[in-house]
């Protein structure tokens, strides 16, 4: 069962572009890229706490599972 990423989504729900998310959350642009696109193997909790809390979203938001 793998693991959906919806970071794209939310990005487009916000608005948000990933530069300005990159700026606000405060990781590289790469990062993001790389957990935006699944190939990511593992998110850190205050990464993902970050993330919502700029979207104003749940983890559940923006990981799902097949």
């Amino acid at each position: 069962m793998p693991i959906i990423i919806n970071l794209d989504v939310m990005l487009a729900k916000r608005k948000m572009s990933l530069t300005e998310l990159s700026d606000k959350v405060g990781l590289t642009i790469v990062n993001l890229s790389i957990l935006k696109t699944g190939k990511a193997k593992g998110v850190r909790f205050d990464t993902l706490e970050a993330i919502c809390r700029v979207l104003d979203c749940k983890p559940g938001d923006i990981l799902d599972i097949d």
